[in-house]
């Protein structure tokens, strides 16, 4: 049984910092691209990075490109998301997804979810 349980977020002051951790179990986790989401209240769920399996290669959206930044450790089944200079409009929950040798960041193609962590910028 997969799982994917995401831990780290909270309430922060804008321009202030969080890292959020995704573990992973029931998975052969070294062959999985690994995604950040978020959904906004009464938006739609969208990307935030990922990192794909060799963790050779990261991609970000625009809006957090400079100041988020995607890792991930094999051998502890985990990546992460360090999130710096926060803004209030990161306000949102954030999900880490799993895509079998994926290379996309369309969140259709990802296998499985955590259930999610909120995050919370405050101005």
């Amino acid at each position: 049984q997969v799982q994917l349980v995401e831990s780290g977020g909270g309430l922060v002051q804008a321009g202030g910092s969080l890292r959020l951790s995704c573990a992973a179990s029931g998975l052969t986790f070294s062959r999985y691209t690994m995604g950040w989401f978020r959904q906004a209240p009464g938006k739609e769920r969208e990307f935030v990075a990922r990192i794909t399996w060799t963790g050779r290669s990261t991609y970000y959206a625009e809006s957090v490109k400079g100041r988020f930044t995607i890792s991930r450790d094999n051998a502890k089944n985990t990546v992460y998301l360090q999130m710096n200079s926060l803004k209030p409009e990161d306000t949102a929950i954030y999900y880490c997804a799993a895509d079998l040798e994926g290379s996309t960041s369309s969140q259709n193609y990802y296998d499985y979810w955590g259930q999610g962590t909120q995050v919370t910028v405050s101005s």
